[in-house]
C-alpha cells in the first residue's frame, strides 16, 4: 500500500509540472498516448521544461535527482536548455535547515559543534540529493568541510527502490526482453549503490582508498579523511579548492589547457577502471573540481566517492579486448568475445552476430572519430543485441553510466575530444603489461602459497573424478574399457605433469634470487629447509621418471 501511495504521489508530480509534455508523444504507443489524454485537464505550465524537470526531480527526492545529474552531463543527448536547468542538481539542491544539520553533527560526535570546531559557517557549502555540506576549521587549525546525510531519506528511497523492483517484475514477466534486461537485478544493484551513498563511513573508506591509489599522482588529488570525527551518517575531510569543472569562465582566466584536461580525464578512467581496479562511479559535475595549480598540466580533484565500482579479471579482460576491436572495427573478435566471455548465449551464431555489429558500427564509424559519441554506439550496440538474446551484465552497467559521465563531460570541457584515440594507447598498453614477464611475478607472489596449498590435492581429484566413471562404466562394458584407458592414462599424465612442474619451479627458486629468497621465508614459516625440499624432491621426480 505504502508503495502505491508512492505511485501516486510520482504521479501528481509529474502531472503538476505536466512532464508529459516532455514525452515524444508522436513515438508513443496509442494506448499511451490515450492515457496521457486526461493530463490536458490540468492546464500548460508557465515554466520552461528545463525547469519544470529540475523541480520534478528535486520534489520527488534522491533517485530521480541521481537521473537528472545523470542526463546533465549528456549535451550530445539532451537540449541546451534543459542541460543547464539540469544542472542546478549537482550540488544545489534546495537545502534542510541549519539547526538540523548542528543537531545530526553533534549527535553523531557526541560533542557541540564549538567543542570540535573553532569556527564553522552557518550557510552550507554545498547541498546534494543525498547529503549537505558545510565549511569549518579544526581547533588545529585546519580547514575541513562537514558532511552530513539528509534527514528521514531512507523510508523515501526505500519506496521508490519497491516501486521499482514491482516495475521490473512485471517488465520481467511480460515483456518479451524481460529475461535478458535483468531488470529486477539492476534494481536490486542500484539499491545497494543507493544505500551505499547513505554510510557515509563507507564513502570515507572509499575515498581513502582512492587517495592511496593516485598518492603523488599529478592526475587525480583526492582529500584527506578526517576519522576521529566521521561517523556512520557524519563525514570530516579536508577542504579543496579547486575550480568547479562547470565553471568554464574561470578555467578559461586561468589558461586551462582544455584539451589535456578533457584527454586526463578520459586516463583517469582508464587508470582506476584497469589499473587499480577501483574507480568512482558517480564522476558527475558536482563531484569533481580543477585544481588551481599548473593550469598548463591540469589536476583534477575529486569529491565524493560514495559509490565505486570494480570488475572481475574476466571481465576487464574482455571489456579490454572488445574496446580494441572496435576501435580496429575487427566485428568477428567482437562478436567471439562477447561468446567466449558469456555475454551472449553460446547458441548464437557468431557470423550473423558479427554481420549485425558491422551493420550498425560501419556507418558510425565512417565519420571522425572526434565526432563519435560512445554514448550513441552503446545504445546501437544494444538495440542490436536484442536479436541474439544478449543479456544486460549487471557488473557492467556502473561502469557503462561512469563511462557515459566522463564522455558527456570531456566533451562539455573540449568538444573535439577524441576519446576513442585518447583510450586506445592506454588499453594497448595495459594488456601488454598483463602479460609482461612482471605481472605474472607478482600474481605468483600474490597466489603462489594458496598454489602450493592446492596443487597436491589435483591428482587425487583427477583420480577420484576417474574413479566414480569407472564405477558408472562397470555398468556399460565400452563405458568400463574407456574409463580403465582414461585412469591408465591419468596416471602417467600425472606423474609427467609433476615431473615437469618440479623441473620448472626447481629451476626458478635456483635461478632467481628474489624468488628463491620468497619461497625460502615461505618454507621456514613451515619450519622446512629449501635444501631438503629440493633434495627430496628431485629423488622423487627421478622415481617418477622411471614410472612414467
Amino acid at each position: 500500500m505504502t508503495v502505491f501511495f508512492r505511485f501516486i504521489t510520482i504521479l501528481r508530480v509529474f502531472l503538476r509540472y505536466r512532464i508529459d509534455q516532455l514525452l515524444p508523444k508522436q513515438h508513443l504507443p496509442l494506448r499511451v498516448r490515450l492515457l496521457l489524454l486526461p493530463c490536458a485537464l490540468f492546464g500548460r505550465s508557465t515554466l520552461s521544461r528545463g525547469a519544470r524537470l529540475r523541480l520534478t526531480c528535486e520534489e520527488l527526492g534522491p533517485i530521480f535527482v541521481k537521473f537528472g545529474q545523470l542526463l546533465s552531463t549528456r549535451p550530445d543527448l539532451v537540449p541546451d536548455d534543459i542541460v543547464a536547468e539540469l544542472n542546478y542538481l549537482q550540488d544545489r539542491v534546495p537545502p534542510f535547515a541549519n539547526d538540523t544539520f548542528r543537531e545530526i553533527v553533534e549527535q553523531a560526535l557526541g560533542a557541540s559543534v564549538d567543542s570540535i570546531f573553532s569556527d564553522y559557517d552557518n550557510e552550507p557549502l554545498a547541498s546534494a540529493s543525498v547529503a549537505q555540506v558545510h565549511a569549518a576549521t579544526l581547533k588545529n587549525g585546519k580547514a575541513v568541510v562537514i558532511k552530513a546525510v539528509r534527514p528521514n531519506i531512507a523510508p523515501i528511497i526505500e519506496q521508490d527502490v519497491a516501486l521499482l523492483l514491482k516495475l521490473a517484475r512485471l517488465l520481467e514477466k511480460y515483456s518479451s526482453d524481460g529475461r535478458r534486461l535483468r531488470p529486477v537485478e539492476i534494481v536490486e544493484d542500484y539499491r545497494n549503490t543507493i544505500f551505499d551513498e547513505l554510510n557515509l563511513q563507507k564513502e570515507a573508506a572509499n575515498a581513502s582508498q582512492l587517495r592511496r591509489n593516485f598518492a603523488n599522482s599529478t592526475l587525480l588529488y583526492v582529500p584527506e579523511i578526517y576519522w576521529d570525527y566521521t561517523r556512520n551518517n557524519v563525514l570530516v575531510m579536508e577542504r579543496i579548492y579547486g575550480i568547479p569543472i562547470t565553471n568554464l569562465e574561470d578555467l578559461y582566466a586561468q589558461n586551462t589547457n582544455m584539451k589535456r584536461l578533457a584527454e586526463r580525464g578520459v586516463e583517469i578512467f582508464f587508470t582506476q577502471v584497469f589499473d587499480h581496479n577501483f574507480f568512482h562511479a558517480d564522476m558527475h559535475p558536482g563531484n569533481i573540481f580543477v585544481s588551481r595549480e599548473h593550469p598548463e598540466l591540469p589536476q583534477y580533484i575529486a569529491v565524493d566517492m560514495a559509490i565505486v565500482g570494480s570488475l572481475t579479471r574476466e571481465d576487464q579482460y574482455y571489456l579490454a579486448r572488445n574496446l580494441l576491436a572496435m576501435f580496429r572495427r575487427d566485428y568477428r573478435q567482437v562478436a567471439e568475445l562477447h561468446v567466449q566471455s558469456g555475454w551472449v548465449p553460446p547458441h548464437v551464431g557468431v557470423e550473423e552476430f558479427e554481420s549485425a555489429i558491422r551493420t550498425v558500427c560501419e556507418p558510425i564509424f565512417e565519420k571522425p572519430l572526434k565526432e563519435i559519441s560512445f554514448g550513441h554506439v552503446l545504445l546501437s550496440l544494444f538495440r542490436t543485441a536484442q536479436r541474439f538474446d544478449m543479456e544486460v551484465q549487471p557488473q557492467l552497467v556502473l561502469l557503462q553510466k561512469t563511462l557515459l559521465n566522463i564522455e558527456g563531460l570531456g566533451r562539455q570541457l573540449y568538444p573535439d575530444l577524441d576519446l576513442w584515440t585518447t583510450a586506445h594507447p592506454f588499453l594497448e598498453r595495459w594488456l601488454k603489461r598483463r602479460f609482461s614477464p612482471t605481472s605474472l611475478w607478482n600474481e605468483l607472489k600474490r597466489y603462489g602459497p594458496e598454489w602450493m596449498e592446492k596443487f597436491p590435492q589435483v591428482p587425487h581429484l583427477i583420480f577420484n573424478s576417474l574413479q566414480q566413471l569407472q564405477n558408472v562404466g562397470q555398468l556399460v562394458p565400452e563405458v568400463h574399457n574407456t574409463a580403465q584407458e582414461l585412469h591408465k592414462r591419468s596416471e602417467q599424465s600425472s606423474r609427467r605433469y609433476w615431473l615437469s612442474t618440479g623441473l620448472i619451479v626447481t629451476a626458478i627458486v635456483l635461478a632467481n634470487p628474489d624468488v628463491y629468497e620468497f619461497v625460502n621465508d615461505y618454507l621456514q614459516n613451515l619450519k622446512i629447509s629449501v635444501a631438503s625440499i629440493i633434495i627430496g624432491g628431485a629423488g622423487l621426480l627421478v622415481l617418477l621418471s622411471k614410472r612414467s
